[in-house]
């Protein structure tokens, strides 16, 4: 275990989660100090409810120093901290009656450690229907919605590169989320926005 003269905050996240697992409460601080943050940022995006998100946030936090002798992780603390945050807001949901098929979705992840094979497959078959509507979307409604939702452009760059007004960049991705949300239900609807 490192002692006093170690600089926990010049430590990577490897060497910080080796620590966390041999029980170093100074490493699990440094962890919390350096992801709680982004960790909040993330929640609030995907909840749109701050005190959730903060909820949300310090679950996760308290889930991982408790089993942190015994948990497994195969992948880095960092995709592991979003991964508990994206399924905790999932569990979320499913106490809403929202997502009944995911109730043990989140406690399987934390239980196992990694990814759930099956809820991967899911998303990736969920992410192949948001493609296939976006492509039913009729041609320059697509268009412009690519360039937003892809592309990551504004409304005026995409005014300026289709030579389009504002206001029908608006309208045209206002259409297309709706439309979108019509055809694919609230939850598939949910992932194309917390995946933008």
């Amino acid at each position: 275990m490192y002692s006093e003269k170690y600089a926990y905050h010049s430590l990577t996240d490897f060497e910080l989660t080796k620590l966390l697992i041999s029980g170093d409460h100074k490493a699990f601080i440094e962890i919390y100090h350096r992801f709680q943050a982004l960790l909040y940022v993330y929640a609030c995006k995907i909840t749109t409810d701050k005190e959730e998100a903060e909820d949300i946030v310090q679950e996760v936090f308290i889930y991982l120093w408790d089993k942190r002798t015994t948990i497994i992780l195969r992948s880095s603390i960092s995709s592991y901290l979003y991964s508990a945050v994206r399924y905790k807001f999932f569990n979320l949901l499913d106490h809403k009656k929202v997502r009944k098929d995911y109730t043990s979705s989140f406690q399987n992840f934390l239980d196992e450690g990694e990814y759930i094979t099956d809820n991967y497959i899911r998303e990736k078959e969920f992410s192949q229907l948001i493609e296939k509507e976006i492509l039913a979307l009729p041609d320059k409604m697509r268009e412009v919605f690519e360039l937003s939702r892809k592309q990551n452009l504004s409304r005026k760059e995409i005014a300026e590169k289709l030579n389009i007004s504002e206001k029908t960049v608006k309208n045209q991705i206002s259409n297309a989320l709706k439309i979108l949300r019509g055809k694919l239900g609230f939850f598939t609807f949910l992932l194309l926005l917390i995946n933008k």
